[in-house]
């Protein structure tokens, strides 16, 4: 009895494991393809929205030209692979007119309070190459001002074009949306037939 034990019924018992891995892909092998055969088939704007990109900033709802941004380097103290750098926007330097009005405010025995320098980046650069799409700078961010991109016909060919102002591209996006349609050549079309 040990002997059919140990070569029946052991190797029945020992491929229960392939028995469960071999349902669970036939299961999956009849179900329809979720695969997007990119020229001929374009992904819908709702599979868009779960897609995770690079990172990019989110603009003012008023102004989409300005970020949200505060400048308060939580992103880039806790991005793990160093890829984001915010430099902070310097205070106005003071003209001299406005600097002598100052001293003699101060002399006055006034309050003087000096220009702050504005809560918005001077520069916010992103390095592709180095991201590892953790997410951590977009949870730590207190003003909500960074989301991954949804663009995913986006292409680099080469290692210096993965380096991106996130200015510069929140700019630009921006006047993409305010850009006015183009206009169509339809009404001198329906001109010309009447006439």
């Amino acid at each position: 009895m040990g002997k059919f034990k140990e070569k029946v019924i052991q190797p029945i018992l020992d491929s229960w494991s392939l028995i469960v891995g071999l349902k669970i892909t036939g299961k999956y092998f009849f179900k329809p393809l979720i695969t997007v055969h990119y020229p001929r088939q374009v992904i819908d704007d709702e599979n868009l929205e779960t897609y995770g990109g690079h990172v990019e900033l989110i603009g003012k709802p008023k102004d989409p030209a300005t970020p949200k941004c505060i400048s308060c380097m939580m992103c880039v103290t806790n991005c793990p692979s160093k890829c984001l750098t915010v430099v902070k926007s310097k205070p106005p330097k003071l003209t001299a007119a406005e600097e002598e009005a100052m001293k003699a405010a101060e002399e006055a025995g006034e309050k003087v309070v000096k220009p702050k320098a504005p809560k918005n980046p001077a520069k916010f650069l992103y390095d592709y190459t180095l991201c590892s799409l953790c997410g951590t700078c977009i949870d730590n961010c207190p003003a909500k001002s960074l989301k991954f991109s949804n663009n995913i016909y986006w292409v680099a060919t080469s290692r210096k074009e993965m380096k991106i102002d996130l200015l510069a591209r929140l700019k630009e996006q921006a006047t993409e949306l305010s850009a006015p349609a183009p206009k169509t050549e339809a009404a001198p079309a329906a001109a010309e037939k009447e006439a």
